[in-house]
């Protein structure tokens, strides 16, 4: 399929690069960043514009991703009538899109991405469409980039899921930040840590959060709960996350 990217950070960057590797054409890079999107479409030997009077309309699809709250300004600005025009975003309904275009709808990616990650992580897709049409073709776009079915999702769906992806992830790399500067400033390395990560998340595959949860709080042991606080007085953020925490899973 012929696509235009509307986005030149990083869900655009790894989507773009995960449609070329699927086989697909990128016609062009529209951003509001010109810098950013002229790297793009340079990386992906394509086109790049920061005009959205000069976006094209040769396209099969027209990928928006940018910012929720960039979405609609963008939007309110195409004219992209019986072109199918989606959003990447987890809580901006799809309807949006609807002065743009018939044929429109969400292709959302659930995923951590940085643009200047070097392997290109495994994706899982959710779509959702104003019309079979869109759907089926959303869903074939989805398959060729994942190499399975797509999910579908509606705005209800991609929020709940949105949540609890913030505690998974962006909630648990805040963690791994507070170690490794922990690590750091005791002179220890945060990679002796990375053997009980990965078997924590290896261990997932098979068992419930619930069932795995250790150590000194579950166990409510307040000697090593006092030496800990005690280690952590010279760290008040630290401190006060391990306070937070300490105290919930007491009462659980």
């Amino acid at each position: 399929m012929n696509i235009v990217i509307l986005g030149s950070g990083n869900v655009a960057a790894v989507l773009g690069r995960k449609l070329l590797k699927a086989g697909h054409e990128i016609l062009q890079v529209y951003g509001r960043n010109a810098s950013a999107a002229s790297e793009l479409a340079y990386e992906w030997n394509t086109e790049s514009t920061n005009y959205t009077s000069l976006i094209s309309r040769n396209a099969d699809i027209y990928l928006i991703a940018v910012s929720d709250t960039a979405i609609a300004p963008l939007a309110a600005d195409l004219q992209l009538r019986n072109k199918i025009v989606v959003h990447t975003a987890a809580a901006v309904p799809m309807e949006v899109l609807k002065g743009v275009t018939d044929n429109y709808g969400v292709f959302y990616p659930l995923q951590s991405m940085r643009k200047q990650q070097e392997k290109i992580p495994e994706l899982a897709i959710y779509t959702e469409a104003s019309n079979d049409y869109t759907k089926k073709i959303l869903d074939q776009l989805a398959d060729s980039v994942t190499g399975s079915p797509a999910h579908s999702a509606d705005l209800d769906k991609r929020s709940k899921l949105h949540v609890a992806a913030v505690f998974a992830n962006n909630f648990t790399n805040y963690l791994f930040d507070l170690a490794e500067s922990f690590c750091k400033r005791e002179g220890i390395s945060f990679k002796e840590l990375l053997p009980l990560i990965q078997n924590t998340v290896e261990r997932l595959q098979d068992e419930s959060p619930a069932q795995m949860q250790t150590g000194p709080a579950v166990r409510k042991d307040m000697d090593t709960i006092g030496r800990h606080r005690e280690l952590l007085k010279a760290y008040p953020e630290h401190l006060a996350v391990y306070n937070f925490l300490t105290d919930t899973l007491m009462k659980h």
